[in-house]
């Protein structure tokens, strides 16, 4: 059994695994992840910087629902625009955002006897009065995704902003402000969420990791 770790970063060669060790223990804990500053400020503006850059340039796409044969658009479900992430880019920070993920997993399948075996991640976008509704992450014809990872890129994020990303236990739900630098960690298909209207612009990157 692990040992529940405090979510304080000191700054020590062992920075990164506190942070991992942050993630896996709230999610033994709670079926939920939360880590703070698991992205830190210099890569958060980067990222944040690439998106802004996509966005601008109308690089970013409209996100389905489903996959394959089976994608649907559906702007009463689901509103955000995304850019997947692709080593092809050699993107710096995107370079350096993979490094992370890598040891990340290295960690987790360590610790934990996971079996992760690959990922994938994209840009996420919510305008102004986007949101997503409820649903759960992994496909119905693809059972691949095994946790989900979400990372935000909001700098002073207010409440007023909306946003939060809604989480449904058994007995409870559970609201998560997108602050810059978080990460929120869960069960693909464990757990049915939504993302709340957003009142700003909302930025983050999501993901998955797969095994199988």
């Amino acid at each position: 059994m692990r040992l529940l770790v405090l979510c304080q970063f000191p700054l020590h060669s062992n920075l990164l695994h506190t942070r991992f060790d942050c993630l896996i223990d709230s999610y033994i804990e709670n079926k939920v992840g939360l880590a703070e500053n698991f992205l830190n400020e210099p890569l958060a503006a980067h990222l944040k910087e690439n998106l802004i850059t996509l966005y601008s340039g109308q690089h970013l796409l409209p996100a389905g629902i489903g996959n394959n044969t089976l994608l649907v658009h559906d702007n009463l479900i689901r509103s955000d625009k995304i850019f997947w992430l692709d080593p092809r880019h050699n993107d710096p920070h995107e370079n350096a955002f993979f490094e992370l993920i890598d040891h990340f997993i290295r960690y987790l399948n360590s610790t934990c006897y996971t079996g992760i075996t690959g990922y994938e991640f994209h840009y996420t976008l919510y305008e102004k009065g986007a949101f997503y509704k409820k649903h759960f992450d992994q496909f119905r014809n693809n059972k691949s995704r095994a946790f989900s990872m979400i990372m935000y890129l909001n700098t002073g994020w207010q409440e007023a902003d909306g946003g939060e990303l809604c989480i449904y236990h058994s007995d409870h739900s559970q609201t998560i402000a997108p602050r810059n630098g978080k990460c929120v960690f869960f069960k693909s298909s464990e757990l049915e969420h939504e993302v709340l209207q957003t009142h700003q612009p909302r930025l983050s990157i999501t993901g998955w990791l797969k095994s199988g």
